[in-house]
């Protein structure tokens, strides 16, 4: 498919516009949303703060909400453009794939069966579940005589995602205490998440981030095949491996505070490969800003579709997501 920025200098020149609407859009989250906050309000909340009701609300919700919602985009875009391209599979996402369901399962196992509350708690859990759903899913997409494919990864992730999801679903009929701690974060939403929340998981987030744009140049090689990237002296194990880390701990962190948010991870890869091409070297920082945007532009939607209540963000994305995931289930089935 040919993409629309062809030379480096317009690669760079859109990840700059990229860059500012996504601070427009953090900024825009600040002020819009049930209570009428004006852009003087918000900017004299920073430099003259007064205690008011609207100052608290800027201070203690929409900033954290506005920072929040772009890390964790980010992060479910970059987890899954890396997913996209270590499984060769486009429609590898965390959410597809079982990772994001295996980082709930874990959380709210701790919070049924040991009543953990920590932060940091749900941080190392989330991390863990999500490693073990990765692993599951990939040693049931090698079995078989034909090895790792795409459809048997498909396949094997969804069964993970359903299995972990109603082992969930189990476990908060059961137990409602669990249900009522947990059942605001299991809705995939952003709202009412405080900065200690995002404190708790932005270092590993960072980590997955900045090591995602480093290994960009090995993905390339990858991506071209094992038998190729083997001859060109690559030890494909070793890359897989990091690149497994760095969507663990992206995909963990992303879970850990803002819940399972579905299909982010599959549409922003395609539209940044529209932008960029195949170089990862590109995908990765676009798939980040994309994501960014993508998460911020549904937040800020969520809020007006069932005013004066909230729509979790994760039911847009969902509604966003679905269509695409379609077309493009759909484009690869017909090229079998």
């Amino acid at each position: 498919m040919a993409h629309k920025l062809k030379t480096v200098r317009n690669k760079w020149l859109g990840l700059a516009i990229g860059a500012l609407i996504v601070v427009a859009l953090m900024a825009s989250s600040v002020v819009y949303g049930l209570t009428s906050i004006t852009w003087s309000t918000a900017l004299n909340a920073f430099t003259q703060f007064d205690g008011s009701n609207e100052h608290i609300i800027i201070i203690d919700n929409r900033v954290p909400r506005a920072l929040i919602g772009a890390a964790v985009g980010a992060s479910l875009a970059v987890a899954g453009a890396l997913m996209q391209a270590i499984t060769r599979n486009p429609l590898a996402s965390p959410s597809i794939l079982g990772v994001n369901a295996g980082a709930s399962f874990a959380i709210v196992v701790a919070v049924t069966f040991f009543s953990v509350t920590s932060l940091a708690a749900f941080s190392w859990l989330a991390f863990l579940g999500a490693a073990v759903a990765s692993l599951i899913v990939y040693v049931l997409g090698t079995l078989g005589r034909e090895g790792l494919t795409p459809m048997k990864l498909t396949l094997a992730g969804a069964a993970i995602a359903a299995m972990f999801s109603s082992l969930t679903q189990g476990m908060l009929v059961l137990n409602e205490k669990a249900l009522e701690d947990v059942l605001f974060w299991l809705a995939g939403s952003i709202e009412g998440r405080s900065l200690d929340m995002l404190g708790a998981v932005i270092p590993y987030i960072a980590i997955g981030l900045v090591g995602a744009v480093f290994i960009s140049k090995k993905i390339n090689t990858l991506v071209m095949g094992e038998d190729v990237a083997k001859g060109l002296g690559q030890r494909t194990l070793f890359v897989k491996a990091g690149a497994a880390l760095l969507i663990v701990l992206l995909a963990g962190g992303s879970v850990a505070v803002a819940g399972p948010i579905a299909l982010v991870g599959i549409v922003v890869p395609h539209l940044a490969r529209f932008f960029t091409g195949s170089d990862y070297r590109w995908i990765i920082p676009y798939s980040a800003i994309l994501g960014a945007i993508l998460l911020l532009s549904a937040d800020i939607a969520a809020r007006y579709v069932i005013m004066p209540l909230e729509a979790p963000v994760g039911v847009l994305t969902a509604v966003i997501g679905t269509p695409f995931f379609v077309y493009i289930a759909r484009r690869e089935f017909n090229q079998l």
